[in-house]
């Protein structure tokens, strides 16, 4: 019977159209994405000749906006229709990224413009990324969440295999500015399958900017789940961004000395290991409980690049172990991922889930910049392979925040209650009051 209710879990989310349409916009845009990673670089080095500095403020330029996210969660917090500002991020998303090869045929393409683009779809990839959380609580039923989080990672997990490829294809077939129109019919795709999925929202409260930020800290800082969780996750992002992708590639290809196509090849196996542990998730949950499964995504993520560092023997010894490696880290990204963003949908009371959502984005993605900037400097004071190993351990020590926390003794999400709260009753009944 137990197997029999387990099975019919796992299938349900199929049979809902309106998680089906969902996924498949996430799903169609994630493809999307892979290909514009590739191409506007392509577009600033082959188009604009422009240098590798140059190229790095064009990435960080993405980022940027996340520095803000607190402030924007907060504000859609206050906002009606989070479905609608999805849809909205979407189109703007579209309609910035056609000016490129619309801009390229001109004649008229510049550095400057391919900022500007950079900056608008990461602002806009914030605000749909705010309105999120409060969408998916109310899409999917509480006892679906993992087996939703572990699709919708498996959607990303197979973008990261497929993407590259297919982006590099489209960019040698159609040049890289006409390859960018891929990724914004993505966006309107995705667009056009949200806007008919609607969901009971609750009703926002019009409370003042600073207030909303304020609350929206205070809940994280005061409550255990979250707060360790932050914690954890602002620790593995630090260190796993010193061991970042472009350090790994400058040690592959000057300490390993793998060809181009065996460094790539061996990357790709890494994106197969995060696609097999989107898939997994659910079950090993089901067997240890969702708190473990948080950690041991959080030591799996990390430890492997120790591996890495280890690297050694006749070339197809190195690319092996740089791929075993790399496959256990997407294995272990994934494990942490899908179960910590259900507990997270769990826990977060509605009236609250954007602000939270805008300070974890600013908090997490606002230290990657911070690592990888780390990571050039130690590579440079102690070389590259003690810097993996640094890498590998900090990030291990993650586990720290966890340990004193009540996520190693959660097993379900159903059994998650006000119990694990340490925040004042009289502030968290109001919190409810307004969903």
């Amino acid at each position: 019977m137990t197997r029999l209710r387990t099975l019919v879990s796992a299938t349900s989310l199929w049979r809902d159209r309106r998680f089906v349409r969902c996924w498949t916009g996430v799903a169609v845009s994630q493809i999307g994405d892979r290909i514009s990673e590739l191409a506007l670089p392509l577009i600033a080095v082959g188009v604009l000749d422009a240098s590798a500095a140059q190229v790095a403020w064009l990435t960080a330029l993405v980022w940027a906006p996340n520095l803000f996210a607190v402030f924007l969660g907060a504000w859609v917090d206050r906002r009606r229709g989070k479905r609608r500002l999805m849809v909205a991020a979407d189109l703007i998303r579209a309609g910035v990224l056609l000016t490129v090869p619309v801009a390229w045929l001109w004649d008229g393409l510049t550095l400057a413009h391919l900022y500007a683009v950079a900056l608008l779809t990461g602002c806009a990839g914030v605000l749909f990324n705010c309105a999120w959380p409060t969408f998916f609580a109310h899409l999917v039923p509480r006892s679906s969440y993992i087996d939703a989080n572990s699709k919708l990672s498996a959607a990303r997990s197979a973008s990261l295999v497929a993407g590259p490829a297919l982006g590099g294809g489209l960019v040698q077939a159609l040049t890289a500015p006409v390859a960018v129109v891929a990724d914004a019919l993505s966006f309107l795709a995705s667009a056009m399958l949200l806007a008919p999925a609607a969901v009971d929202e609750p009703v926002a409260e019009k409370t003042p900017l600073w207030r909303g930020v304020k609350e929206g800290l205070a809940l994280v800082v005061r409550h255990p789940v979250l707060r360790a969780s932050l914690g954890c996750a602002t620790t593995l992002n630090f260190f796993t961004f010193v061991s970042s992708s472009g350090l790994v590639v400058v040690y592959a290809d000057r300490i390993l000395e793998l060809s181009p196509g065996v460094i790539g090849l061996a990357l790709g196996i890494g994106a197969s290991g995060s696609l097999v542990g989107a898939l997994i998730a659910p079950w090993l949950s089901r067997r240890i409980g969702v708190g473990r499964g948080i950690a041991i995504g959080a030591v799996l993520f990390p430890a492997p690049f120790a591996v890495a560092a280890l690297a050694d023997g006749p070339a197809w010894a190195r690319a092996g172990i740089l791929g075993g490696a790399y496959f256990l880290v997407g294995l272990g990204v994934m494990l942490f991922d899908v179960n910590l963003n259900s507990l997270q949908a769990a826990v977060i009371p509605d009236a609250v889930r954007s602000r939270v959502a805008g300070a974890y984005s600013t908090v997490n993605y606002g230290v990657r910049p911070l690592g990888a900037f780390a990571g050039g400097v130690l590579a440079e004071a102690v070389g590259l392979r003690a810097t993996l190993v640094t890498a590998a351990v900090g990030g291990v020590l993650s586990l720290l925040w966890l340990l004193p926390s009540p996520i190693p003794g959660i097993r379900s999400l159903d059994l998650v209650s006000d119990d694990c709260l340490d925040v004042p009753r009289d502030h968290l009944s109001a919190l409810r009051d307004q969903t």
